[in-house]
């Protein structure tokens, strides 16, 4: 159907790239901006996603901004599966379905359910943003080892390393947030949970940077 063609060549377009690199860029220094007028936040031990609960100043930005982060990696997903999927038909569904269930998880219901400050104050939309957020990073997790193999059967055996690293350190950083919310790392580097959060983050990306960098500048 040349409709779903014109939404699969989107993947080598421009706007297209620079809005995902935006998105991504967004991802951390919209956080980084919102925290100024959050009194008592704190970036290296509290998650983005504090930014959002109901005591916060700035819970309406954020949490409208994860609204839009999950929609438009959804619309990605659909891009990465239509544009691969006749040359890489199980790696295209197992991208698509990596970034799809991130959008929806980490981003669209993260942002419309809530998580609290409060650790301990346990409600239906925080249980739901945590399982969800939970479901969505451990999907995403795999987009580096998914792009290496990728990468692997284009021969371009040189970035398929550096995602295969990329993999290995997000999940080495993830593994670090999921022990920082144990009481007994809590005087330990793991208590970082903020920054260890960000770095997870970062090293999942890494595939979509090096991807909306090559199609923008080169």
């Amino acid at each position: 159907m040349p409709q779903l063609n014109t939404i699969g060549n989107m993947i080598n377009n421009k706007a297209f790239n620079l809005a995902l690199l935006l998105t991504l860029i967004g991802e951390f220094l919209l956080p980084w901006i919102l925290s100024w007028y959050y009194d008592g936040y704190n970036s290296k031990t509290m998650v983005m996603s504090a930014l959002g609960n109901p005591q916060s100043p700035v819970s309406i930005a954020y949490n409208i901004w994860l609204i839009w982060l999950g929609c438009f990696l959804a619309f990605t997903a659909i891009v990465y599966f239509l544009a691969l999927k006749t040359k890489f038909p199980i790696v295209s569904v197992l991208l698509s379905l990596s970034i799809g269930v991130f959008a929806i998880g980490a981003g669209l219901l993260s942002g419309i359910f809530s998580v609290n400050e409060n650790k301990n104050i346990i409600t239906i939309s925080s249980k739901i943003h945590g399982i969800a957020a939970a479901i969505g990073f451990m999907a995403l997790l795999f987009f580096p080892l998914l792009n290496a193999i990728l990468e692997i059967k284009e021969n371009d055996v040189v970035f398929g390393v550096v995602c295969i690293a990329a993999f290995i350190l997000a999940l080495v950083f993830f593994a670090c947030f999921i022990m920082g919310d144990k009481k007994q790392f809590q005087n330990t580097i793991l208590k970082y949970e903020g920054l260890l959060e960000r770095l997870t983050l970062f090293c999942m990306y890494v595939p979509f940077v090096y991807k909306t960098m090559s199609n923008l500048f080169f």
